[in-house]
């Protein structure tokens, strides 16, 4: 029921803004009255009748507003009109999206939740099951539909977007569907569903896809990427992504500049896999500028003062080519890729990387007085990537007895890269836009914390892969719903 239908039948008003307003001056005014006195009878000796409920919970309320100007009731009616269903599809929607954001849990809790708002739920716990199978065929409907209506709040700032992936686990050992064994962001060994999510300038989602857990995420941004072109109204953006998702397919996606739009990329490089003159140009003493010196003054590595110059950004930058293989309907074909690398140096970012791997060389240092012997496959931020073992012999054969010990040489490979960051990208703009823009990749990685943390989207405990769908779908919704709440309260 919608809350101002709900005060005009139960108060008998027309207004009911203008009810609340009055209702408001009232109680302020007898507040500030001091002979104002209120009376309250005790009566101990009376029951308090049993089932009635004296408790209700309005702080959704707060949530209700954003999501009536995202249009979701309008949406939820036009997809009532294309199914034979019952039930009102607006009140669970907008129940699983209170619910998740205020007391995340399944389905089955979120009812027993929702009873507890000041307008009771219409349906039952098999309708919400019902409605998840509806949800997923209409979820592309749903996805573009919100994007257009939340211009409505605001405008959109799609100019540069941003793409990253992450993946949800499931409470199973059974691999079907989208559910499947692949590399877990978490380290579990359980099946996953991968997420990719695209996100706007101002840290609002735009679209999201699930796909099966063992799929490349390279292969997953540009069928995302031509339904928003196809559904969005989009033609112009720029693309930024983290190095993992940026193949060359995607890259040459993005190289587009017709009368019917424009895209680019911004992607960020990893200086230990370009090739050996790049790295050598990369990491050269001189040839450095100092972000918004005009001047033209070159600097060098060496003369900078860790003090004096500990919080400035040092640049250069240079068109390269690179060879990749790009897919295409025929298969995969070579093709020459031309793209500006943007190098920075920071003495404050050095000083970050070597305080984390200060940390990660004591934790090593401790494994090893500990005599551990069993060292895992070494992973990127692993500590026992320090570490090196020896196996003694004796007349070539391998003794029981070890030597386990901190590895310098792996320690000065990797001071080599302090303070280096670089970005690659299509566009011949400012050094300071592209690396401007980069910097907000932190935020789509929020998105994907305050899901899998604040609103709990993971351990997934649904089977159908429908249903399946429509749980993020929610996840999705709730999440928008939170990111303009978060504008709106500053």
């Amino acid at each position: 029921m919608d809350l101002k239908k709900y005060i005009c039948e139960t108060y008998g008003v027309s207004d009911a803004k203008a009810w609340a307003k009055e209702q408001v001056r009232l109680m302020n005014k007898a507040e500030q009255d001091d002979a104002a006195k209120f009376n309250i009878e005790l009566c101990a000796g009376t029951d308090l009748p049993m089932d009635e409920q004296r408790r209700f919970n309005g702080g959704y309320l707060f949530l209700q507003g954003i999501y009536y100007d995202l249009g979701l009731h309008k949406i939820c009616r036009a997809i009532s009109h294309r199914h034979p269903f019952e039930y009102d599809l607006n009140d669970i929607l907008s129940r699983l999206i209170y619910t998740r954001i205020l007391f995340p849990a399944s389905k089955r809790s979120s009812l027993e939740d929702a009873k507890r708002f000041i307008e009771p739920p219409s349906f039952k716990l098999h309708d919400i099951y019902r409605s998840l199978s509806v949800m997923a065929k209409e979820s592309d409907y749903i996805q573009s539909r919100l994007f257009k209506n939340s211009t409505g709040i605001q405008k959109r700032n799609t100019q540069v977007i941003y793409y990253d992936c992450t993946n949800f686990y499931f409470e199973t050992d059974t691999a079907e569907y989208d559910k499947q064994f692949g590399k877990s962001k978490e380290n579990r060994p359980l099946p996953i569903v991968g997420m990719g999510l695209f996100m706007d300038t101002d840290g609002i989602p735009i679209s999201f896809s699930i796909y099966p857990g063992n799929r490349n995420e390279q292969l997953t941004m540009i069928p995302l990427e031509e339904k928003m072109l196809s559904s969005f109204d989009m033609s112009k953006f720029i693309v930024c992504t983290d190095a993992g998702l940026s193949s060359a397919s995607n890259r040459v996606f993005n190289t587009y500049d017709n009368t019917d739009g424009m895209r680019g990329y911004i992607t960020t490089q990893s200086l230990k896999t370009l090739k050996g003159f790049l790295q050598k140009w990369c990491m050269a003493d001189d040839g450095w500028t100092l972000d918004g010196d005009t001047s033209g003054k070159k600097y060098k590595l060496s003369e900078l003062d860790n003090d004096l110059d500990k919080d400035k950004i040092f640049y250069k930058t240079r068109w390269m080519k690179e060879e990749g293989r790009v897919h295409t309907e025929n298969g995969d074909k070579k093709q020459v890729i031309e793209q500006k690398l943007i190098v920075s140096y920071s003495i404050k970012y050095r000083n970050f990387m070597r305080h984390i791997r200060e940390g990660q060389l004591e934790r090593a240092r401790k494994l090893v007085v500990s005599g551990e012997k069993t060292i895992n496959k070494k992973k990127q931020n692993d500590p026992k990537r320090f570490i090196r073992t020896d196996h003694a012999t004796k007349d070539g054969e391998i003794a029981d007895q070890s030597i386990s010990y901190i590895d310098p040489a792996v320690i000065n490979e990797e001071e080599k890269y302090d303070g280096f960051y670089a970005v690659c990208t299509n566009l011949d703009d400012s050094v300071s836009n592209i690396v401007k823009a980069n910097k907000r990749r932190w935020e789509i990685e929020e998105c994907f914390r305050i899901m899998k943390t604040d609103f709990e989207a993971r351990p997934v405990y649904l089977k159908r892969q429908d249903r399946i769908l429509a749980h993020f779908i929610t996840c999705f919704i709730a999440l928008i719903v939170y990111r303009y709440l978060e504008k709106k309260t500053g």
